[in-house]
């Protein structure tokens, strides 16, 4: 989009502030939001949040070592890790709450949300799963490793399709932010 889609304004504050403040009024109590080395602007946008900053030190790697990188921060009792990305900040918090649930009833499986029959994010994956990630192995061969183990979750939310990739999604995504 040539700019930081994470400090595009969503209703009255930064997509990435949009983001992590759904994660944790949907109780999630370990947020950990991985950055660039030269993500310190998009950090001033959260660093007053209840969460923990990551740096991944290599700006061209891709989003599998930005997640290995926040790894290193995350709690080691954690049972599961929900990746969400910024550039969908229209998910809502029933719909991250429902995949928790979904976690709690089915702890082995990676819990893929999905509206109108479309898969969209953000995804969790258990436990056994975030060993695999530390270990090296890339987020998609991770869920299509074992796809027994895959649990679709359909949700009346669009917010987990809503993909800010173009100047015209951000503006399509802003005009559905508005109260």
């Amino acid at each position: 989009m040539g700019r930081l889609k994470q400090l595009l304004p969503i209703g009255n504050k930064p997509a990435v502030r949009q983001c992590a403040e759904t994660l944790i009024s949907s109780g999630i109590a370990d947020v950990v939001v991985v950055l660039a080395p030269s993500g310190q602007e998009i950090e001033g946008a959260i660093n007053d949040l209840p969460l923990n900053i990551d740096f991944n030190e290599d700006p061209e790697s891709e989003m599998a070592d930005s997640v290995r990188s926040g790894l290193r921060v995350l709690d080691p009792s954690s049972t599961g890790i929900l990746i969400c990305l910024c550039d969908h900040p229209l998910v809502s918090p029933e719909t991250v709450k429902t995949l928790i649930r979904f976690h709690g009833e089915f702890p082995d499986k990676i819990i893929i949300p999905a509206y109108n029959g479309k898969k969209g994010h953000p995804t969790l994956f258990p436990a056994a799963a975030i060993a695999e990630m530390a270990e090296g192995i890339a987020l998609k061969d991770v869920i299509r490793k074992d796809p027994k183990r895959v649990r679709q979750v359909d949700v009346a939310d669009e917010g987990v399709v809503l993909d800010m990739d173009t100047m015209e999604d951000y503006r399509m995504i802003s005009r559905r932010a508005l109260p």
